[in-house]
């Protein structure tokens, strides 16, 4: 806006300055040329040089004149039919050229016999200028023919005058420029400072940093802001502390209960651990009563054990006993231990497990909890079928993905299978035990290794769930060797593929990662 005003302003002064110009020169070149008609008219027609004298000083009158229009230059020049015989007349103030009389001005004056004027050059000192060039038709008595007389009228006044404008204009427009942006860096930084305290001080609650708060000023709406914010930080503070408070509490009641209830437990341990023993010196009945005693008990001992490690890692004291250990073996371990409950349920477990090196620095005890907890699930829920186990490495990662052709998991069952004590279907039978925590143990002991623990799962296509470890303790994971979706669910349009018995191991070929 400041560029297209100063333009505009600009050629409004210039506009002005050349037609105030330009009416001053055609009045003072009008009346030079009556002055000059007015003199060859009452000339001495009987002197033959008069002339001679009469003209040079004409001219030179003329040219130092002066007027409104300011200096001149003059010039008195013979029309194509006076030759230099009848009348060697042609004065000039200046040096005459084309630039300064143009051919078609002189043109025009004499078809037309009255004033034009152009826009010319005129040189001075070597230095050529824009001009006003005003032509005129006069008749000198007794010299046939015509004259024409010329006056110019340089604008190097007016062109200096407009390079001041220029000049100044430009300066004023860089000092409003610099004002506007002055003036709208502190309006912005008003508005701007705040919402950026605003920002800094919510990513410090985020962090954990319940006491910050913005600073109240004034009473405009920024201010108002500022005060709904603070309320709002006090409300979530007073809200989160009262939830950790609360969980506080649970964890502690969890943990004092659990080992609370492991004396009484021992002490009915034994005693069921003898009538269960002395079983068969019972009737029938009481014999059942005995042996569903120490089934139950022994749910019980598990459920306390989760309780018990649930209780460590919400007080932060699980430690991790990492060492170079090969997951083939594990795998290998828990599917052997798992074997009768797979031949219970009518399923067979295939491990599927690369020829090359699956080292990690894990906690053995901990990933082979994992382990269990993810094959005896899928037996537990494969309705059946075959289950894959399948191990993957690359030079950052290794991966276990134990996969199941059973009922599957709904949308959005994937993200809350980890969670404590959720089931898919709280009313299905189970025909082995259970805690409801075995996932949500396994997570945190994949977390504790800075490993990712994923469930993928489409109703009737069964489910799959994905284990990927770091090699090395400390790295980041960036992605894992197996994919997450299995290469045979039915998007994929891959056929299942069921393998042999466990016991035998195969040589993948590397798969994509995602």
């Amino acid at each position: 806006m400041i560029l297209v005003l100063g333009n505009f302003l600009l050629n409004r002064v210039e506009s002005g300055l050349l037609d105030a110009k330009v009416q001053a020169a055609l009045a003072e070149a009008a009346t030079g040329a009556v002055t000059a008609q007015d003199a060859f008219d009452s000339a001495d027609r009987t002197d033959p040089t008069v002339y001679e004298t009469l003209v040079p000083d004409l001219v030179k009158r003329l040219a130092t004149a002066g007027g409104p229009a300011g200096a001149n230059e003059v010039a008195l020049l013979r029309g194509p039919a006076v030759t230099a015989a009848d009348a060697p007349l042609g004065v000039s103030s200046f040096e005459v050229s084309r630039e300064a009389v143009p051919p078609v001005l002189r043109t025009g004056v004499r078809q037309s016999g009255k004033q034009l004027w152009t826009y010319g050059r005129l040189t001075r000192a070597g230095v050529s200028v824009p001009a006003i060039t005003i032509g005129s038709p006069v008749v000198i008595p007794t010299v046939p023919g015509g004259y024409e007389l010329y006056f110019v009228f340089p604008l190097d006044k007016e062109q200096a005058t407009l390079a001041l404008v220029r000049q100044t204009l430009a300066v004023a427009a860089l000092g409003l420029v610099l004002l506007v942006g002055g003036i709208a860096w502190l309006v912005t930084r008003q508005v701007v400072t705040p919402v950026r305290m605003a920002a800094r001080i919510a990513e410090r609650l985020a962090a954990g940093r319940l006491e910050e708060r913005m600073r109240v000023r004034g009473e405009d709406d920024l201010a108002r802001l500022a005060a709904s914010f603070n309320k709002m930080a006090t409300s979530l503070q007073r809200q989160i502390r009262q939830l950790e408070d609360l969980s506080r509490v649970q964890r502690r009641f969890v943990s004092d209960v659990s080992h609370e209830l492991r004396t009484p437990l021992t002490t009915v341990r034994m005693a069921a651990d003898v009538l269960h023993e002395a079983r068969s010196d019972f009737d029938p009945a009481v014999q059942r009563s005995a042996e569903i005693l120490q089934a139950q008990l022994d749910r019980f001992e598990a459920l306390l054990g989760d309780l018990l490690e649930i209780s460590r890692h919400d007080a932060g004291a699980a430690v991790l006993e990492a060492e170079p250990t090969d997951l083939r073996q594990i795998a290998e371990r828990v599917i052997e231990a798992a074997e009768p409950l797979a031949e219970r349920r009518g399923s067979r477990v295939e491990l599927i497990a690369p020829t090359s090196n699956c080292t990690a620095d894990v906690d053995s005890r901990r990933v082979e909890r994992v382990l269990r907890n993810l094959i005896v699930n899928a037996i537990e829920h494969g309705e059946g079928a075959p289950i894959e186990v399948h191990l993957a490495g690359d030079e950052a990662a290794v991966a276990v993905a134990v996969r199941d052709h059973g009922v599957g998991l709904s949308p959005g069952e994937a993200a809350m299978v980890f969670n404590r004590f959720w089931r898919a279907d709280p009313a299905r039978a189970r025909t082995t035990g259970g805690t409801g925590l075995g996932l949500s143990i396994a997570i945190e002991d994949v977390h504790l290794h800075g490993g990712w623990l994923q469930a993928w799962g489409e109703p009737g296509d069964g489910s799959q769930f994905r284990l990927t470890l770091p090699r090395h303790q400390g790295t980041e994971l960036s992605g894992s060797p197996i994919p997450l979706e299995p290469l045979d669910s039915r998007r994929r349009r891959r056929p299942v593929t069921v393998g042999e018995p466990y016991r035998r191991v195969v040589a993948a070929e590397p798969r994509e990662t995602r």
